[in-house]
This record gives structure tokens, C-alpha cells and sequence, in this order.
């Protein structure tokens, strides 16, 4: 692995191409055969850490390019910049956040030819911030590529999936938010799909006919699956999200709510 490093100021990057490519929720069955075609054309894969904690995000991307892949690459890993947590400007925050990662990847794009690859959990167009950065990066010109994007199982399918459900009920929408989100704004009518909450906000909206499908780890060998009427399972949820994320130091949960 090769890490770090700055660019020469002024260089222009000969890397011709780059995937954005999603590789499902975590299971390395869950590969497209369209991703692993992409995969075999790439000779540099960028990946974002998240630091000792998170190491095991990183061991899984490296376990689907071993599984995968007969062919030499590089892996780049660069660190994910720190970024503030609750913020009063949240928006803003995420932004500055947004520029310095594209800094970073721009630095790593300037150092290397041929085809590059991001590898993305689950799916780039869902709550991910990639394409985003990526765009950011060809707005400052300094690296110049063109990029095709391979859709990956997001880890809302994981989980219906996995929980043999529908997300929706017959001719009714499904709400994608986030656990910020749901604090904010209440549980709405219909089905609500929720992610990116670190704070397990279904404990803040009234229990009474509300039913819930969580799953956490989708796709891992830790899988963790509890379903029922929240207010008969949300402790349960509660101490059970919070052993495994004390055990293993990070966690990736998803959840959907209906009434």
C-alpha cells in the first residue's frame, strides 16, 4: 500500500480514466459482474481509511480485490480528514469536508497513470460523498480524467433482503432519511428507510403501531438482524447496537419504520 504524499505544483496527471464503483453492503457475493470487469481494467485503487477502528472497512475492499482480481494493482489508501460531529452549520461543515477530501484524492490522482478506481460501500448515488469529491477535483483542473460510475446493492436492498420484506407498502412511497433527520422532523406516514444514525433516533418517535426492521453489518460475517414493534424491540436495538459497536469499535446499521 502507498499513502500520502502531495502532488508537484502544476503537474498535470496522465491517468486517463477512473471508476466510482459500488461493491454492495459488504458481502463480496453482492459484486456485480459489471463492477469486477471494471475491476480488472484498473491498475490503482484509492482508498479512503478511517483510521485503526476501521480497519476491517478496509480488509474487506482488499479481500474483494484478492477474491476477485488476477492481475497486479496498487492500493493507495489515504486518510479520511477529520470533520466536526455536531456542528451548529452542518451544511457548511460537510462542505469544507467535501474540499478536503478532494484535496487529498487530487494530491493521489497526480501521482499516478493509467486506470484508477474508487471502491464505494454500497452504491455511489446513496448517502455517499464520492462523486461529489470526485467533481470537485475536475473543477480545479489539475488532474485530468474522465470517470464512469458502476451502481453497486445499496444497503437498503441488503436489508429488505435479508428481512424477506418490500420497503413499501402497494402504491405507497418509501422515505429515505437520515437519523438527523428523523430528530428533526418526526416519523411521517408510510415507510421510512433510515440511515446514518449514530444516535438511534427511532427512540424519539411515539412507538404505538410503528413496526421496525433493523440490521446492522449487513453482509458481514457479524450480521446482526432484530425486527418487531419498536416498542417492544427498541431497548433490545438499543443495547445490542451498542455491545457491537463497543466490541468491534465502528458500526454501519440501517433501519426501516412504518406504521
Amino acid at each position: 500500500m502507498i499513502g500520502g504524499g502531495v502532488a508537484p505544483p502544476g503537474k498535470l496527471s496522465d491517468m486517463r480514466e477512473l471508476y466510482v464503483i459500488g461493491i454492495g453492503a459488504g458481502d463480496p457475493q453482492q459484486v456485480t459482474v459489471q463492477a469486477i470487469k471494471a475491476m480488472r481494467k484498473v491498475d490503482t485503487f484509492f482508498v479512503i481509511g478511517k483510521g485503526a477502528e476501521k480497519q476491517e472497512l478496509v480488509d474487506v475492499r482488499t479481500g474483494i480485490l484478492e477474491e476477485f482480481l488476477d492481475r497486479p494493482y496498487r492500493i493507495v489508501e489515504i486518510a479520511d480528514p477529520p470533520r466536526e460531529r455536531t456542528p451548529t452549520d452542518y451544511s457548511g461543515v460537510v462542505g469544507d469536508w467535501h474540499d478536503a477530501r478532494s484535496e487529498l484524492l487530487e494530491a493521489e490522482f497526480a501521482r499516478v497513470d493509467g486506470v484508477g478506481a474508487i471502491l464505494v460501500w454500497g452504491d455511489p448515488s446513496l448517502y455517499d460523498s464520492t462523486l461529489r469529491v470526485v467533481d470537485r477535483v475536475l473543477a480545479r483542473g489539475l488532474v485530468r480524467f474522465d470517470y464512469q460510475v458502476i451502481p453497486g446493492v445499496t444497503s437498503a436492498q441488503a436489508l429488505a433482503a435479508r428481512h424477506r420484506m418490500v420497503l413499501h407498502r402497494v402504491g405507497e412511497p418509501v422515505h429515505v432519511t437520515t437519523g438527523r433527520r428523523l430528530r428533526e422532523e418526526g416519523l411521517g406516514d408510510g415507510s421510512t428507510l433510515v440511515m446514518l444514525d449514530g444516535e438511534c433516533a427511532f427512540t424519539q418517535v411515539p412507538q404505538e403501531d410503528v413496526h421496525i426492521w433493523w440490521g446492522a453489518y449487513l453482509g458481514m460475517p457479524d450480521e446482526t438482524l432484530i425486527e418487531g414493534p419498536l416498542g417492544d424491540v427498541a431497548e433490545e436495538i438499543v443495547r445490542r447496537r451498542t455491545k457491537l459497536r463497543a466490541d468491534k469499535g465502528w458500526i454501519m446499521d440501517i433501519y426501516l419504520l412504518r406504521r
